[in-house]
């Protein structure tokens, strides 16, 4: 059986960083991806889906470091759902991309920094990627 997901979007917001009990890192942001299509009237319509990235560990003090909003990323992961309970006690559902790998897509500043796409120059160049970040399968993977 395969559950596996690849998403190269633009992220929503900076990422969400907690720290858990034993200092284990978890990142959480949006990642818009969005496709394009002309309609039956030949006008071009882009439909945006937004998708909730979890980073673990290593993955996720990355994103604290580098990851802001607007950047294109490459995730490569697997699709979790899962389900808690309110304060008022309604059942709540989401599902999210647990991202296994990372490539930051958008170009590289000379300081270092990542561009985020929305003031990223207009060209037609290839950008050339960034290696692939990715977290070591860990056969103890937490449960939530």
């Amino acid at each position: 059986m395969v559950n596996k997901a690849i998403l190269i979007g633009n992220v929503g917001a900076d990422p969400e960083i907690r720290y858990l009990d034993g200092g284990v890192a978890v990142a959480r942001f949006s990642l818009a991806t969005t496709e394009s299509y002309k309609n039956k009237n030949g006008e071009r319509v882009d439909q945006t889906e937004w998708h909730n990235i979890v980073l673990w560990r290593n993955l996720a003090e990355i994103a604290e470091k580098y990851v802001k909003k607007g950047m294109r990323l490459y995730i490569e992961g697997r699709i979790r759902n899962r389900s808690w309970e309110d304060q008022n006690g309604i059942k709540k559902y989401t599902t999210e991309i647990q991202g296994d790998t990372m490539q930051m897509l958008s170009p590289k500043q000379d300081n270092g920094d990542y561009t985020p796409r929305n003031n990223a120059p207009s060209t037609n160049a290839s950008i050339p990627p960034q290696p692939a970040i990715s977290e070591p399968d860990d056969s103890d993977d937490l449960p939530f």
